[in-house]
């Protein structure tokens, strides 16, 4: 695996610019790779001007014509989508408003995080490899995202396969310690070695990853899942009316598990132009009685109401005075720095 410049054919190169144009066209977040990688090809190439002017611009450039397009008939005006998410998530900070973290937190929290007992691995098999483009493509993307306030894990999920690769490649690096062309006097020896020096590493790697995977897929923070998945249940069989969510914007997967065309609600987190302005799911969770009495005042009256545990100690009164009832609890095991255990999501529904 080494790091050397090679030509690309033309063709091959013209594909990879509409699948980078494409991409860029449907998540504009896209364009940070894709220009990383396109910065690689324009200090290798050797026709610099071809590959700007004759291939850069055109597909680029009908691409962004035909993305405007669409969006002037889906919208009815002309408006350029890229443009304004520029705007909004890299100019104004307007992804500020969900939350910030300190500018190294990809690098010592988020991405450590992602990769867990594979980071060590990773981070041979990129020395080792020395292939500095790919680890040069996952500094990059880090670096860029960590100028950003708002940060997350989806973010650099796009890097987190090459981290995985050169893992691999550090693990078959143990599998044949000495270099590959060379062929030692007393190699059976070594062969006979290598595999416990291996086999402990992915012993290792499953010991650590397949507990952690098992409790992410079947326990953590399955309640708000496992919520839907009830109701929908109960909506098949008609004894769902509509739905009100009284938690967190976006908490639950919503109609993507409903799969019935019901009337529901959740708390609005749109964000404000005047950032001190809070929004429903803000004021909500600041008093949730306050918010819940001043709700009920003009509600067309939901069949059901959706809550976290913590949130529905504040209000069990409230609700039961709305003459609604517990039908079901879900354990949720969603641990909160700033708020209590969120250990269950509890449903509420309207006396019969």
């Amino acid at each position: 695996m080494r790091d050397y410049p090679h030509k690309i054919p033309l063709l091959s190169r013209k594909w990879g610019l509409i699948v980078a144009a494409l991409a860029c066209a449907i998540r504009p977040t896209s364009a940070i790779i894709w220009v990383y990688v396109g910065i690689l090809e324009l200090f290798f190439t050797c026709d610099r001007l071809r590959f700007i002017i004759l291939e850069v611009v055109p597909i680029g450039g009908l691409v962004l014509g035909l993305s405007c397009l669409l969006d002037r008939l889906m919208y009815g005006s002309w408006v350029i989508v890229p443009l304004n998410f520029l705007k909004f998530n890299f100019l104004s900070s307007g992804g500020d408003y969900y939350g910030t973290h300190k500018w190294h937190w990809y690098f010592s929290q988020g991405f450590p995080v992602m990769l867990f007992t594979f980071l060590p691995f990773a981070i041979a098999g990129s020395i080792k490899s020395k292939y500095w483009k790919l680890s040069g493509l996952i500094a990059w993307v880090l670096i860029l995202y960590s100028v950003l306030g708002h940060k997350e894990f989806r973010f650099v999920l796009p890097v987190l396969p090459i981290a995985l690769i050169f893992s691999g490649y550090a693990l078959s690096v143990m599998a044949r310690p000495d270099s590959p062309h060379v062929k030692r006097k007393g190699s059976s020896k070594s062969h006979t070695k290598w595999p416990s020096k291996v086999g402990f590493a992915v012993i290792f790697l499953l010991a650590t990853n397949i507990p952690m995977a098992i409790y992410m897929n079947l326990v953590h923070q399955r309640g708000t899942e496992d919520v839907m998945i009830y109701l929908s249940k109960e909506a098949r069989n008609e004894k769902v009316k509509s739905i009100l969510f009284l938690m967190p914007c976006h908490a639950t997967p919503y109609y993507s598990t409903l799969h019935h065309h019901l009337p529901m609600r959740f708390l609005d987190c749109t964000p404000s132009e005047e950032k001190e302005i809070p929004d429903e799911s803000d004021r909500f969770m600041f008093d949730p009685v306050g918010f819940a009495s001043e709700l009920a005042k003009n509600w067309s009256l939901p069949s059901h109401i959706v809550l976290f545990e913590s949130e529905e100690r504040l209000l069990k009164d409230f609700l039961i005075a709305h003459s609604f009832r517990e039908i079901r609890r879900f354990f949720h095991a969603h641990f909160k720095v700033d708020r209590d255990l969120q250990a269950s999501v509890v449903i509420y529904a309207l006396k019969d």
